[in-house]
């Protein structure tokens, strides 16, 4: 049953934002678009974010830095879930709420917008790594090895190994600190997100001239080696190469330009999601954002404006929220 009565307040927990559900039947970790991702996501997103609540679920805001390294920005995300993987524990056993939900991590989900969805995809890329240090950093010099030169290979593999066994470290930090308190054993699937949920919002996979314009001056940045890292090509590959994404959904907008060729990439060339966890609805690219103000939405970046809450939920957060229980059924 949906509780419409309950209050989405985010408290801080280390660099994120975490909203507490009182009976949670699961997380979702959302990681939101550029610029809107790293200032105040929690107002941008918040008719979204509340509808998602409702349905039982804590809210993670991860934030990230506006960089070109991505690969840095998603080993922070990575390390920042284990970082909060322990507070929801200790919180929720603190504030009288229940915790089971937080012992398995199969119950923790993503959800992503635009440029986060290129986060959740390097993620679920990472979990296709091989345990094997040698047989890893083969992968890794497999993938790159068309378009990167060899130092820049060999910089990720290091960076790539380290956070590996910081990860791997931390959980074992994690299982000590929950058990002491609550007494309890948590069950981690994977050093990464395997067996984990995910929900792409128009995905944009793009290069660094979408962040930098005019072209010369990308062109420029690119040729310095200064340029987004991945590259599209080097993250579609790694998605290619990983045979994973195979619980994942897609919400696409017919009028979005930006993230058109990156959804037609995914569903035309890689031939996922399935079409039963693909929903192209009305819109543009920045329909996610939206603020509800009594019975009513206002469209920050969309049209209409303004429209009822039964409108825009029939629209949006209705096909989102369909999508996260379909899913679910299908990792069980």
């Amino acid at each position: 049953m949906v509780n419409t009565n309950l209050k989405l307040r985010f408290k801080p927990v280390s660099h994120s934002w975490v909203a507490l559900h009182p009976q949670p039947k699961g997380v979702i970790q959302f990681i939101a678009g550029a610029f809107f991702g790293t200032f105040g996501p929690m107002l941008f997103y918040r008719h979204l974010l509340q509808s998602l609540f409702e349905q039982g679920y804590t809210i993670i805001l991860l934030p990230f830095n506006f960089t070109f390294d991505h690969y840095v920005e998603a080993g922070f995300l990575m390390r920042e879930q284990y970082e909060i993987l322990p507070e929801l524990v200790r919180m929720a056993s603190v504030e009288g709420y229940d915790y089971e939900a937080y012992l398995n991590d199969k119950n923790f989900s993503w959800i992503g917008h635009s440029l986060g969805c290129k986060y959740i995809s390097l993620l679920e890329g990472f979990t296709a790594l091989p345990d094997n240090l040698q047989e890893r950093e083969n992968f890794i010099r497999n993938l790159l090895s068309h378009t990167s030169e060899k130092s820049q290979i060999e910089s990720v593999i290091k960076d790539i190994n380290t956070l590996v066994e910081e990860l791997k470290r931390k959980i074992v930090e994690d299982r000590k600190l929950i058990y002491t308190y609550v007494r309890r054993e948590i069950k981690i699937n994977s050093v990464f997100i395997k067996g984990q949920v995910s929900i792409l919002l128009a995905p944009d996979i793009s290069d660094t001239a979408s962040a930098i314009r005019p072209q010369f001056l990308a062109d420029f940045i690119d040729n310095l080696g200064w340029g987004v890292k991945p590259t599209p090509e080097e993250t579609k590959n790694l998605i290619k190469d990983s045979e994973l994404f195979n619980i994942m959904g897609f919400v696409c907008f017919q009028s979005d330009n930006i993230a058109k060729l990156t959804c037609e990439w995914f569903t035309d060339i890689l031939k996922k999601p399935p079409q039963k966890f693909l929903g192209t609805v009305e819109g543009r690219h920045l329909k996610p954002l939206g603020i509800q103000l009594v019975k009513c939405v206002i469209n920050l970046f969309d049209k209409p404006l303004i429209e009822s809450v039964k409108n825009r939920n029939k629209g949006f957060e209705d096909r989102v929220i369909q999508l996260l229980q379909e899913l679910k059924k299908e990792s069980k």
